[in-house]
């Protein structure tokens, strides 16, 4: 795409056949929600009808429009406020070159092909930027260095170019990743030096090292910044359109809390960073040793989030957050499973409880620190388990109780506001699908359970690739009386849950 454009989308799925699939697939889903409306009497959706007021909702309509708000902040940001910053950080020229571009990949138990892949790409990548550059690899097997080696000879990179292999046990990507930081730390880089963080399965896109020099020239004030993302999945077509999902509405979301340069999260797949700052002995130690105090289960050691965990880092010490969307990687995606049950439980289970576990020390950062949108987002993560799952229990009681035409009119409004969603995510620039509207529902009902669970459990942790999980050191006593006050905390959560949603779907009407 042109330099200008907002989206720079490495696009694979642009053949006829797939057009004609999808056409297809939208008419179909489009009958389905046209035959379940025909379905419903005339007077469903008549606003004088406690009908409307249960299949729409005051909680409803609030959630829908936060949503709305991120809509129209993301298109202010892709659309108006970006393109001027990218074309006054163009203007800099020369005077955006960092002065060292460190290129840091953490690679255990990846594919070769895939390792391959992400090796070139690295290198490409520091030949096309013109920058002095080192490529810093902290992997685990010694056929991965054998690899790079070998690349390095096939490429033969200039002098401005060095290699630096970073040896280290196979005991999580968090060890990984202070070796890495320590090894770029002895080289004592300057403030004007650029770290690029990447993961062993993600491929860098031409111009991006560059992107992210110019947009750091220009805002001084931003520590780091992540960038957009698309994915080639290793699976089935229906486990491909669940992680493209997911991307884009990454995209649409980074694209909103970019307006106030306060993403939420700097992305393990590919971040960059200043390198006075990870360079510091607190960052180092904060991505190494990561954890939090639980006022009941006491210190939780963070296994995976390590994410979360350079954000909070970069955060705390009064950086800003920004994303690229002109800027992109291409992730390999290995699922831990073949089927979507399977992989979207494992992965919804690491990923929500990485964002769980640190919501409760980000919200104490405050609103002066983060901005009072950025805080207030971070309260309604507290509340969204609970109001994702309210509408459909409701739906099902109500038509238990009263009528059947309750769930029919319900499942019509989802499926009307899930197809207007994915209108959202194609005007922000990424490719939709006719099986969005049924997943993003799915996500949305599971991840609410997932959500649910681990917020009482925020110990358990494991990470997919290591297969290496958490251990406590407690006592028979603290281990039992730990999950026995969960389950209870669990239940009577649940409970007081569960009673207000029997009070909505059986209170019929508000005048009786």
């Amino acid at each position: 795409m042109s330099e200008s454009s907002p989206v720079d989308a490495p696009q694979s799925d642009s053949s006829w056949q797939s057009l004609l699939d999808d056409a297809a697939g939208w008419l179909l889903l489009l009958a389905a929600v046209g035959g379940l409306a025909l379905l419903l009497p005339g007077f469903t959706f008549d606003p004088a009808e406690s009908h409307f007021l249960i299949a729409v909702g005051v909680v409803g309509l609030w959630r829908y429009a936060l949503r709305a708000l991120h809509f129209v902040r993301a298109m202010w940001f892709l659309y108006v406020a970006y393109p001027r910053m990218r074309e006054r950080a163009v203007k800099a020229g020369a005077a955006s070159d960092p002065s060292h571009a460190y290129f840091m990949v953490t690679s255990f138990r990846i594919d070769v092909e895939t390792t391959a892949r992400v090796y070139r790409a690295i290198l490409e990548q520091a030949i096309e930027c013109g920058y002095r550059s080192t490529v810093v690899a902290s992997i685990v097997e010694y056929g991965d260095e054998l690899l790079l080696r070998a690349l390095w000879e096939t490429y033969q990179p200039p002098e401005r170019i060095s290699l630096k292999i970073v040896r280290i046990p196979g005991t999580g990507k968090r060890d990984g990743l202070a070796h890495g930081f320590r090894a770029i730390a002895r080289d004592c880089p300057d403030h004007r030096a650029l770290v690029a963080v990447i993961d062993g399965d993600s491929v860098l896109v031409p111009g991006m090292m560059r992107k992210c020099a110019q947009m750091f020239h220009l805002l001084p004030d931003v520590g780091a910044m992540t960038t957009n993302e698309f994915c080639t999945v290793l699976g089935s077509k229906l486990m491909s359109e669940w992680h493209k999902l997911r991307f884009a509405e990454r995209h649409l979301n980074m694209c909103s809390m970019a307006l106030s340069r306060r993403v939420l999260t700097l992305t393990g797949r590919m971040s960059v960073f200043r390198a006075q700052i990870v360079t510091q002995h607190s960052f180092i130690s904060d991505v190494e040793n990561d954890s939090i105090l639980h006022w009941r289960l006491g210190r939780v050691k963070f296994l995976t989030g390590d994410d979360k965990s350079s954000w909070y880092s970069v955060v705390k010490h009064g950086w800003r957050t920004f994303y690229l969307p002109d800027a992109a990687i291409q992730t390999i995606e290995h699922p831990p499973s073949p089927s979507l049950w399977k992989s979207s439980r494992t992965l919804m289970f690491r990923w929500y409880g990485n964002s769980l576990r640190q919501n409760g020390r980000a919200r104490e950062l405050g609103p002066t620190r983060l901005g009072w949108f950025t805080y207030y987002v971070l309260q309604d993560q507290r509340v969204q388990m609970w109001t994702g799952l309210l509408g459909l229990l409701a739906s099902l009681l109500a038509s238990i109780h009263f009528n059947f035409n309750y769930l029919i009119a319900f499942l019509v409004w989802i499926a009307i506001t899930r197809c207007l969603m994915c209108v959202m995510l194609m005007v922000a620039g990424h490719r939709v699908g006719p099986m969005y509207p049924p997943l993003m529902y799915y996500n949305q009902i599971l991840g609410s359970v997932i959500k649910i669970i681990v917020f009482f459990f925020p110990d358990r942790q494991s990470w997919t690739r290591q297969k290496t999980t958490l251990t406590k050191h407690l006592d028979p006593f603290h281990a039992r009386f730990n999950t026995l006050s969960s389950r209870i905390m669990l239940f009577s959560a649940c409970s007081v849950f569960a009673a207000a949603v029997i009070t909505i779907a059986t209170f019929k009407s508000s005048f009786g």
